[in-house]
């Protein structure tokens, strides 16, 4: 349930935490899922899931189109620890944006990222880009992308956590160390940006962020993996980020309602010849 102080301090911070977003039983059977898919190169292919990265590599692994990788995956789009929250968040019901449903997923990928690793600071309000904007109006939210970042595995102190400097959705001007922690920049972390935090998470949190804050992670020093899941949520009627196209088994053996959201402008009874037929009997020439 979204409350009246969520509402407030997600227009206050630009973020978030879901606390247990997750339940232990997901998070194994997710793990599961990616120790299958590994290792997998950058380039490879692990059927519709493709291996990722940024830049030069130093951000992790990406595993893009994780909601291919089968029914743990599938669950993640529509999971009701967020979806009434990323609908309300991202906004338009009753206009245009809902003409093919409330919602469509830019992006979805799990990282996994080693020691040495880490994401530099990007993003922030005062870049306006319009497919990431915060913005509140006419008393409603509508944002252009909200993420929901998913913890598989325990983030704590060394663990490379998410960082964000809290408020700047709403920043009208560059953080004075943007350009030294950007990514790719020589320092790939925000450990030492003046205002950044540590989101720190227990396997199975996840973090509900408007993708207009600026955010980043720390450098991972201790041993071992940090296991994500980033699904990046806008209105219906927006396009993949890279490109990637949902494959034909996965709409096939979606639920409506998750089909909407992968495929919005195509509906679970849509058939392009009577389409076609349609529109040439309404058009004739």
């Amino acid at each position: 349930m979204l409350t009246d102080m969520d509402t407030y301090l997600f227009d206050l911070r630009g973020f978030l935490l879901l606390k247990n977003a997750l339940s232990t039983e997901e998070v194994a059977a997710i793990n599961a899922g990616i120790d299958r898919m590994l290792p997998l190169e950058r380039g490879e292919w692990y059927g519709h899931v493709h291996g990722h990265s940024f830049g030069g590599g130093d951000e992790g692994l990406n595993l893009q189109q994780i909601y291919e990788g089968g029914e743990p995956f599938e669950r993640l789009i529509d999971h009701p620890s967020w979806i009434d929250k990323v609908k309300y968040f991202v906004g338009g019901e009753g206009t245009f944006d809902y003409n093919h449903g409330p919602l469509f997923i830019d992006e979805n990928f799990a990282n996994v990222r080693g020691p040495g690793q880490a994401i530099g600071l990007h993003s922030g309000g005062h870049e306006g880009t319009k497919r990431t904007q915060f913005r509140f109006h006419n008393g409603r939210f509508q944002c252009g992308q909200i993420n929901i970042l998913m913890a598989l595995t325990d983030i704590g102190p060394g663990d490379g956590a998410t960082m964000v400097v809290p408020g700047s959705h709403k920043a009208n001007l560059p953080h004075p160390e943007f350009d030294k922690y950007r990514m790719g920049s020589e320092e790939p972390s925000v450990d030492h940006v003046t205002g950044a935090i540590e989101i720190h998470m227990a396997a199975g949190d996840a973090i509900l962020f408007v993708d207009a804050i600026s955010h980043g992670s720390a450098k991972r020093v201790n041993p071992g993996n940090r296991r994500i899941i980033v699904f990046r949520y806008g209105p219906s009627w927006g396009s993949s980020r890279h490109g990637y196209r949902s494959s034909e088994a996965l709409l096939n053996r979606l639920t409506p309602e998750r089909r909407q959201i992968v495929h919005p402008q195509r509906s679970a009874a849509y058939d392009p010849d009577k389409d076609i037929a349609l529109k040439r009997a309404a058009n004739p020439q």
